[in-house]
């Protein structure tokens, strides 16, 4: 099994970030986005850039057929999974293999459930500050991939070890995951602190890297994510937890997660992935997770503003 035909869906920050950097080592010939005829019009209106570089993507209709993806890559917003859902449906076949790059803990199973979980390698990006403004995309921090299957099968194997030799291939940081349900844990649990209080504080990476009411709400909301996990048979670990308190103070101070950049755009943002996962998973089972409930009052709050 390889891979010689990508398709992305969504032009935000990080399918432009991926995108750019596999055309770059691959050509366009082999990487591709799937947009609707209104995107497509609008990107040959506007263009878009990456770190200061024009981007000559390749764009074909939703409505091509015959032609389906050895890799077909998530990059969408919750909010557009659905749409996405749809927008690729004729880049599906037997032998497609899916990564998703959404946030939360739940886009595998809900593009598993059409397309098939058989298809899916999961996988989390992390350590990138990518931020997109109107057609423009900036990052200094590249970040890297974690891949795993949490299942074994040959199939499965055979999946995972194509997009390993794709990766080794184009040089993509990546690291080889024993427990990738854990990795998506923990990476929900630096996204439920630093997404929402950064959104709170109105402010950036660095707002959370110094002492202060910020960076202990971020804390204390992470901490809600650990015993939640371990309600979940997820084995989520305080270890897991200084390590990616490691990873944002390594940030670049001057960056800012997508619900700040969502705050500024005075777009919805992604809280109900956040704080209203943790909300309904809490209730499942029967506990109170009080600043997770704070912080989505909060947020919904200022997003009733808008």
């Amino acid at each position: 099994m390889k891979i010689r035909k990508i398709t992305i869906v969504g032009m935000g920050a990080l399918g432009v970030m991926y995108g750019d950097f596999l055309s770059e080592k691959l050509g366009n010939e082999w990487v591709e986005f799937v947009a609707d005829k209104n995107r497509i019009s609008r990107y040959n209106e506007e263009g878009i850039r990456c770190n200061g570089k024009n981007c000559d993507f390749t764009l074909v209709d939703e409505e091509e057929t015959d032609k389906p993806a050895d890799l077909l890559v998530f990059a969408v917003k919750a909010n557009g999974l659905q749409s996405a859902l749809h927008t690729v449906r004729n880049k599906v076949s037997e032998d497609t293999i899916i990564l998703s790059l959404l946030n939360g803990i739940s886009s595998e199973e809900i593009i598993g459930q059409v397309y098939g979980m058989d298809k899916i390698i999961h996988c989390v990006v992390q350590g990138m500050d990518v931020i997109k403004d109107k057609n423009k995309v900036t990052y200094s921090q590249f970040g890297q991939f974690c891949i795993g299957i949490p299942e074994e099968s040959n199939d499965k194997r055979r999946r995972l070890q194509a997009v390993v030799d794709l990766f080794n291939k184009v040089d993509m940081p990546y690291t080889l995951e024993q427990d990738i349900i854990r990795r998506l844990w923990s990476k929900f649990m630096l996204n439920v602190g630093i997404n929402q209080v950064v959104m709170i504080y109105q402010g950036n990476y660095g707002t959370v890297q110094k002492p202060g009411e910020a960076r202990e709400l971020m804390k204390s909301a992470m901490k809600e994510v650990i015993l939640l996990a371990n309600k979940e048979n997820v084995n989520v670990t305080n270890e897991d937890f200084d390590d990616y308190i490691e990873l944002i103070d390594n940030m670049n101070p001057n960056g800012m997660p997508s619900m700040r950049q969502d705050g500024l755009a005075h777009r919805k943002s992604e809280v109900e992935l956040f704080a209203g996962t943790v909300i309904a998973l809490a209730d499942k089972h029967g506990i109170d997770l009080p600043v997770n409930k704070m912080i989505y009052d909060i947020v919904k709050k200022m997003e009733s503003k808008y």
